[in-house]
């Protein structure tokens, strides 16, 4: 389905968005040796996950809105956990918390039409749609599993599941990217190097762990 040069640039934006705040994270890691999660992760995730909301709507693909609808709440409990929300006013809490909703309620308003053009989209193979909500499930689901861990931990904490998960979810995306001729998914996945580069630095600072015991 072809869309507005518009389009791609939002969803340019939005992976841009996601794509940075990995690289931000990643140069952190390297300058303490280990696997850092700094407050800017958490916001700009948000920021970027309301632009792809949007991009997902515009482009009728609803891999995009499931896979930003796994981890949309779960940044924001890492924000919460963090202390962020005590900087900004609650306007800004409420809009953000209420945005996922407002989208939910579009797609009841008129739920038949929503299901002939984003579940029925010709453009996308039921295969294919399916393929693409199993990897953004797979690419997602990290963030649960991101949530669980550090709920037990009482902070906010990368953990090597989450960039196992985000390097296996990224292959998947890209390959579903290339097959829908998305080049928005595909070059937006370009962050995948970043989680590798994370994994290592996380063997690498166990390592030196062991050898200090």
């Amino acid at each position: 389905m072809d869309s507005p040069v518009w389009v791609y640039l939002l969803g340019l934006a939005g992976m841009g968005i996601y794509g940075t705040r990995i690289v931000v994270q990643w140069y952190m890691s390297e300058r303490s040796h280990r696997v850092e999660t700094p407050e800017i992760y958490w916001v700009m995730s948000s920021i970027g996950a309301v632009v792809l909301y949007i991009y997902g709507w515009l482009r009728k693909d609803f891999s995009i809105i499931f896979g930003e609808s796994l981890s949309y709440y779960i940044y924001m409990w890492n924000m919460s956990i963090m202390g962020l929300y005590k900087k900004v006013p609650k306007v800004v809490i409420v809009v953000q918390a209420v945005f996922p909703l407002v989208i939910l309620a579009l797609i009841s308003h008129d739920f038949p039409s929503f299901v002939d053009s984003f579940l029925h989209n010709e453009d996308v193979p039921p295969k294919l749609l399916w393929f693409g909500i199993a990897g953004q499930f797979t690419y997602e689901i990290r963030s649960v599993y991101q949530l669980v861990y550090s709920m037990r931990r009482r902070e906010s904490v990368l953990p090597l599941g989450h960039w196992l998960l985000a390097v296996a979810g990224s292959v998947m995306i890209i390959a579903y990217g290339l097959i829908r001729h998305d080049w928005v998914l595909v070059i937006g996945q370009f962050a995948v190097v970043f989680s590798i580069r994370n994994i290592m630095i996380y063997f690498s600072y166990k390592r030196k762990q062991r050898k200090r015991e």
